[in-house]
């Protein structure tokens, strides 16, 4: 209905005004309607013209929303009442992990899940023949690896506008930082999987956490994982990809995420790179500080506004906290900051033992490298492992030796030094009172503007 009767003045053709002019004349002209209903329907109600959307035109509006859990298990029955399925079929496994999916996709899924089924009789069937022997389609089933195999073929289409993906990185792949884990189980899996804990004791989980730390140790990661835990969708933002020079596109991208992710709850936003889009609101006029304050704006009414956020939890990384607005960092909105840590000994062990788990290893101690790489984040300690392997690869050896690692320590840099160290603490400390107390006091800065 969009295309017949968009709004009028943002179009600049004659022929959709005079349409749009004839459907009004047309529906404020039917006395008694005389049996006659007029059904519109679209994608976009926004686009039509608003004169059509009163009492006495379009009288109701409804919406056909993206169903939920319930809807979907309705609609996969419908799909598959007269397929021949196997008694090995899991609708649970289907349910969690087709968040995001319409009627539309489940159609496509089931019949794509059919049709992978039905190449694996092919070879038994002889295609000159007119008829399939009976036999054949007597055993003839789809498999729940039919499934497993189409879901990974089919995009959903309310999420197709924006990356969104269930992870597949676990707990397991996060080295060490036990007590940054148990707090984000508390602050992001527990509210999507275990919500009846708060309606029992009448609170409210967190919207937003943020987490800071140096780079490479783990802020996506963590994320990641926790988003793969709460089995949930994962719509992953870069910051600078949300800022656009033209007026009103960074707003209109805030609050698209924010509607594509209510659409597809339970559902984890990643701001990555949060500075770039939630950096403090100046007063001084500019084309790049008021696109900056516009979006701050609609962060804060998107978090915080009328429409409740059930089921949808916001996780931003930074490296440079004291960027970020102080009005976000509230009770409400970002309540709960998190610093990551650079790993410890314990934690270098276990990190260095989950990259190397598929490693051919020589006969040698993991345990003996973990003294000679202090300050060196989990994303080092990857390139450790990585430049270890190739420096074995290069000399021709079937297995990675000590030698190797050592060479490989000796080439790749530290990310962390000792004044981003020092600029990192003072920030955790600061950041328990209040950001505002970082702005009055500049000196606090030279730690991070000498890295």
């Amino acid at each position: 209905m969009d295309s017949i009767a968009p709004k009028r003045e943002d179009v600049s053709g004659e022929v959709e005004r005079r349409v749009v002019a004839q459907l009004l004349t047309l529906l404020d002209g039917m006395q008694g309607r005389d049996n006659v209903v007029v059904i519109g329907a679209t994608n976009r109600r926004d686009a039509i013209d608003p004169a059509l959307r009163r009492p006495g035109r379009f009288d109701r509006e409804l919406e056909i929303g993206v169903p939920d859990k319930n809807g979907r298990e309705e609609i996969i029955n419908i799909h598959t009442r007269g397929m021949p399925i196997s008694d090995d079929f899991d609708m649970d496994w289907l349910l969690d992990n087709s968040y995001g999916f319409v009627g539309a996709d489940i159609s496509a899924l089931v019949r794509e899940a059919a049709m992978k089924a039905l190449r694996r009789y092919l070879p038994e069937i002889d295609l000159d023949e007119e008829q399939i022997p009976a036999e054949v389609l007597e055993k003839m089933e789809v498999k729940m690896i039919d499934f497993r195999e189409a879901i990974k073929e089919i995009e959903p289409s309310a999420l197709r506008e924006i990356y969104v993906e269930v992870p597949e990185v676990s707990w397991e792949r996060v080295g060490g930082l036990e007590e940054v884990k148990e707090r984000l189980k508390e602050s992001i899996e527990w509210p999507l999987t275990k919500p009846e804990m708060f309606d029992h004791f009448g609170i409210n989980p967190p919207r937003g956490i943020v987490l800071f730390g140096a780079p490479g140790t783990g802020k996506t990661l963590i994320a990641k994982a926790i988003a793969n835990e709460a089995k949930a969708n994962f719509i992953s933002i870069k910051g600078p990809e949300m800022v656009s020079k033209w007026v009103g596109e960074s707003e209109r991208a805030v609050r698209e995420v924010f509607k594509k992710a209510k659409q597809s709850s339970p559902s984890i936003i990643f701001l990555d790179e949060f500075e770039s889009i939630a950096g403090v609101r100046r007063t001084m006029s500019g084309e790049g500080s008021d696109v900056m304050n516009r979006v701050v704006n609609q962060l804060l009414s998107s978090m915080d506004g009328v429409e409740t956020m059930e089921g949808v939890i916001v996780v931003a990384a930074t490296n440079r906290p004291e960027m970020i607005d102080p009005a976000l960092l509230r009770s409400g909105r970002f309540e709960r900051v998190l610093h990551i840590p650079p790993p410890d000994t314990d934690s270098r062990k276990e990190i260095m033992r989950i990259h190397t788990k598929d490693m051919p290893l020589g006969k040698f101690s993991l345990d003996d490298l973990a003294g000679q790489i202090d300050n060196y984040t989990g994303a080092d300690i990857e390139s450790i492992c990585r430049e270890a392997a190739l420096i074995s690869m290069r000399a021709g050896k079937k297995s990675v030796s000590k030698k190797a690692f050592e060479e490989a320590i000796a080439r790749v840099r530290p990310t962390i030094t000792d004044e981003m160290m020092e600029y990192y603490g003072r920030m955790e400390g600061m950041l328990t009172s209040g950001l505002e107390s970082v702005r009055r006091r500049p000196d606090t800065l030279s730690g991070i503007e000498a890295v």
